[in-house]
């Protein structure tokens, strides 16, 4: 087992790669760069990660998750909330929590001409599933913990 950090410049992080999404669906996050702060760590049962959304940009599709719990941090910017209650604006300083089962979509959306930063945490549960009602898609977590993703009618991606 190598040797964990007991503490890091969340900025040296390295950015996590292109995003999972079929690539049909992948130009929405474009401008997204995500630093997993949390895997730094070893850490396993929650995740820590410091995003910036480019102008323009969204945190991710539209989605709710059934077994996860997720939280948002606005450090820097001012990022549209869209849930399906409406639009919230958020400015430095401001959270939001969704919690799991509830399938109230949501993600962030920057409309501004600034990059947004924020911390994003969410909990690993096993046996997750997303719903994205915007998209033709959903997602289940498998046991290896890697998301698998298919059409809303079944059909693998």
């Amino acid at each position: 087992m190598s040797a964990k950090p007991v503490a890091i410049v969340a900025m040296d992080a390295p950015p996590k790669g292109p995003s999972g999404y079929p690539a049909d669906l992948r130009r929405k996050v474009e401008g997204r760069e995500r630093r997993v702060l949390g895997d730094a760590f070893g850490l396993r049962n929650f995740g820590v990660n410091l995003t910036r959304l480019a102008p323009g940009s969204a945190s991710a599709l539209r989605h709710a998750h059934a077994t996860q719990d997720e939280f948002v941090y606005v450090l820097e910017g001012e990022p549209t909330l869209v849930t399906d209650a409406g639009e919230t604006w958020l400015r430095p300083g401001m959270c939001a929590g969704f919690r799991a089962g509830t399938g109230d979509a949501h993600h962030l959306v920057n409309r501004t001409d600034r990059d947004v930063v924020y911390l994003e945490v969410g909990d690993r549960s096993a046996g997750d599933h997303v719903t994205y009602p915007d998209d033709d898609l959903v997602a289940a977590m498998g046991p290896d913990g890697a998301w698998r993703y298919s059409r809303k009618d079944g059909t693998p991606l």
